[in-house]
């Protein structure tokens, strides 16, 4: 972990020793990334260094919470909302054809011409639940919870290539650099866990676009930054000791690391240094916890099988994944992010859907019901969506080997919601007989944002941190509201 630079400038001596001391005695938590991990603890320093943090940045809700956790699945690739939530018997109709110019309106696509053919609905779509919830064949599983769930279906965003979209969905800025969700939950909030970070990655399917950004800390203290964890083996990479060096060895090196932390302490009464004595004490409880955490053997054979987990299937990343965010909102972490990669269909949109949908329909419903029958869905918002949707056109390109597949749609596209302070079994929004444009309640990328810290009792216009001379928050400085008709 590396040393403040002031904290380098005084006592250089002092410093030269322990770093010694750090790398004889093979303490291998301090490749754990220790500060991303404790964001109570740094916090502790930081409000006394910083006298002008922001009301919420000091855990103070400006509301009640109808929330106490998230957890958000990210769909990365633009799942097609056509194909999935939003049925338009239009397009049937007219497959085939062009759509009319009037409708296009000199909208530009990454790989289409504005008069690519209309592709009709890939699968059958039916009513479900008391809500009557219309949803596609391809979703047999989330059909059957969907009286607990909220549809929105005019969501759209500013950006139509991946890697800025997806940043844009998870830090409210289509470039590198701004706090992450998560971060900022993390920053106001802090975790409700002693010995588990407030903020966790979770992640399966292909590679992302937006990269580890999308989870970082931005100018927030990286404290905040997202903790990725695996859902197989050790949760996190070089948590374990290294060979022959045993608790107890530990903890004798901690003690002593514990007391020499202290006496400086006592000279120079610089909060980094108590932030530090605090900082190997949790990643020492953590080592406890996470082979805890990991061990799906308290699950009842029911449960795995209800998520689709299997041993050994490599396409059940996505279903352990889920139960382990289950498992980590019982244990009081903040921010649980769940990517699953592949959405991306230019090609073969039907058959690219039936794959992803094979692989998450199931655990995504499980999660759900899980949650409900725990009594912890009232308390858990759980988000599921992509970065932006796919167009009513076909993609089909010789050159690049594509057919019946869909583009980037920016314009409008669906997301669900569910569990605490969402209004269960209703379908907010709607777009045209195309599917092309919003006809009723534009719900912008920023108001989702808004409506998952409005959740959790955060004002999204007074959440904010001055970076380079401005008030920064995650949702931009343009006028947007939490989204009322998705809540209860």
């Amino acid at each position: 972990m590396s040393v403040p630079h002031d904290v380098l400038q005084r006592g250089a001596r002092w410093q030269s020793t322990r770093r010694h001391f750090f790398q004889n005695a093979g303490v291998s938590i301090g490749r754990i990334a220790l500060a991303s991990l404790l964001a109570r603890a740094t916090d502790h320093s930081l409000q006394a260094a910083e006298g002008n943090r922001d009301a919420a940045a000091g855990r103070a809700q400006h509301f009640p919470a109808t929330a106490k956790r998230v957890i958000y699945l990210f769909m990365a690739g633009a799942p097609s909302q056509l194909d999935l939530f939003d049925y338009k018997p239009r397009l049937a109709e007219l497959e085939g054809r062009p759509l009319p110019p009037s409708v296009i309106m000199g909208q530009r696509y990454a790989f289409i011409q504005p008069d690519a053919a209309v592709l009709g609905p890939r699968f059958r779509f039916s009513r479900h639940g008391q809500c009557g919830a219309e949803l596609s064949e391809m979703l047999p599983h989330l059909a059957g919870v969907v009286d607990d769930i909220a549809i929105a279906r005019s969501v759209h965003t500013d950006l139509f290539n991946h890697a800025p979209a997806q940043l844009f969905f998870n830090t409210g800025s289509g470039v590198p650099g701004r706090p992450s969700m998560g971060a900022w939950l993390s920053y106001g909030l802090g975790s409700e866990a002693d010995d588990l970070p407030a903020f966790v990655v979770l992640k399966s399917g292909d590679s992302l676009s937006g990269g580890a950004a999308m989870w970082g800390a931005g100018f927030l203290p990286s404290s905040h930054q997202g903790v990725p964890f695996r859902s197989q083996g050790d949760p996190i990479l070089h948590v374990a000791n290294p060979p022959g060096y045993d608790r107890r060895a530990q903890r004798d090196s901690l003690d002593l690391i514990r007391e020499l932390n202290r006496l400086r302490l006592q000279d120079l009464n610089d909060p980094e240094i108590a932030t530090r004595i605090e900082a190997y004490e949790m990643a020492f409880r953590m080592q406890m916890r996470a082979p805890e955490l990991m061990d799906f053997s308290q699950e009842t054979q029911d449960t795995l099988e209800r998520y689709g987990i299997e041993p050994g299937d490599p396409k059940a990343a996505f279903a352990r994944n889920c139960l382990l965010a289950r498992r980590l909102a019982e244990r009081g972490v903040r921010f649980i992010q769940v990517y699953h990669s592949g959405w991306d269909h230019h090609s073969d949109v039907a058959g690219g859907l039936k794959r992803q949908c094979g692989q998450t329909d199931r655990a995504c419903a499980a999660l759900i019901s899980d949650l409900k029958q725990r009594g912890l869905l009232d308390e858990t918002l759980v988000v599921w969506g992509g970065e932006f949707g796919r167009t009513p056109m076909v993609e089909a390109s010789a050159a690049l080997g594509r057919s019946m597949g869909r583009d980037h749609h920016p314009q409008a596209f669906s997301m669900w919601f569910a569990g605490g302070g969402i209004r269960s079994g209703v379908t907010v929004g709607a777009t045209d007989e195309l599917g092309f444009h919003i006809a009723e309640r534009p719900i912008h990328v920023h108001d989702v944002q808004a409506t998952i810290l409005h959740c959790l009792g955060i004002d999204h216009r007074r959440l904010s941190r001055k970076f380079r001379g401005l008030d920064v928050r995650l949702t931009g400085v343009e006028e947007h509201a939490p989204v009322q008709e998705l809540l209860a």
